[in-house]
């Protein structure tokens, strides 16, 4: 199944650039939405998903840029802020939230009338710690069970219309990690998955025939501590 065009939130860095490539490999056309300027030649809307007016307006934009013919979403834009609760600010504890849950939300909301109109899917980006908590991370499970929750929501919603899959990784090789304190940080010998081996695994579902739904899909390393 041809894979058309698909928006990818965080498509500037980790795994949302590798799915990037990973769709261009495949034919189909990759369509950005990040803070962040992605690779060149990439058509891209510039978005904080923290902001629900500019996410509509950025879906909005590349819809446009392809004759309102969106095809899929993945919503790989994520966050997070480690530490315990009492010790992570207010704002930076909830911009986790507002990021990784209802900037998802905001993301889907935009995207569904080009997406019925295709018979497109959704691919949401949740984690192994939205199925496993840990200490140090309550904004962040917090953020990953809810996208978990909702997209089951939404599949269930969206039955025969629309195509939702809930994507849930573990740890990976990215720059996702480099902003924190080094006792949060994985061990230099930490075994993690390469974030193009997990980007084919989004284009696999992506190009799923109609009417044949991956739900959930679990991708990580064998030795990832956080799952099961």
């Amino acid at each position: 199944m041809a894979l058309g065009n698909i928006i990818i939130t965080g498509g500037a860095s980790g795994l949302g650039a590798a799915t990037v490539e990973a769709v261009a490999r495949q034919g189909g056309t990759p369509l950005v939405i990040d803070r962040n300027d992605p690779k060149s030649g990439v058509a891209f809307a510039r978005a904080d998903l923290a902001d629900t007016e500019a996410v509509e307006a950025a879906v909005r934009e590349l819809a446009d840029h392809v004759g309102g013919q969106v095809h899929g979403v993945f919503t790989a834009g994520g966050t997070d802020m480690c530490g315990k609760l009492a010790d992570v600010a207010v704002k930076d504890w909830e911009r986790v939230i507002h990021v990784n849950l209802l900037g998802t939300a905001a993301m889907i909301r935009s995207a569904l009338p080009y997406l019925k109109n295709t018979g497109g899917r959704i691919v949401t980006c949740a984690s192994t710690l939205g199925i496993k908590a840990v200490s140090d991370a309550t904004a962040y499970c917090a953020s990953k069970f809810g996208v978990i929750g909702f997209s089951r929501a939404l599949a269930a919603e969206l039955a025969g219309e629309v195509g939702v899959t809930t994507l849930i990784p573990g740890g990976m090789h990215t720059a996702f990690f480099d902003s924190r304190d080094e006792q949060y940080k994985p061990p230099p010998d930490a075994k993690l998955n390469q974030p193009e081996h997990v980007a084919d695994t989004v284009v696999f579902v992506l190009s799923q025939p109609a009417g044949c739904e991956v739900r959930e899909l679990v991708v990580c390393a064998s030795t990832e501590s956080s799952w099961p």
